[in-house]
């Protein structure tokens, strides 16, 4: 079962991490002079922003059930 998990959880979390990078890098809104007349409210409601904050926490969710599993598989 140790041996399985780290199979799993290893890689996973070496994609998630590279792969949280390449988001936060690459599908980060441009600074915009406009952007800065947007209310907190209504910036989901902006393809870019949206899209990036969805990739954000989808990565860094997905990087934390790798870290999650190995744990587990570290304690038992």
């Amino acid at each position: 079962m140790d041996t399985f998990l780290y199979t799993v959880a290893g890689p996973l979390f070496l994609i998630s991490v590279a792969a949280h990078f390449y988001v936060r890098l690459h599908l980060r809104p441009k600074e915009d002079p406009d952007s800065e007349d947007y209310y907190y409210e209504f910036e989901d409601l902006q393809r870019g922003v949206a899209r990036y904050t969805r990739w954000s926490k989808i990565t860094f969710a997905a990087a934390a059930i790798a870290v999650l599993l190995l744990f587990i598989a570290t304690v038992i």
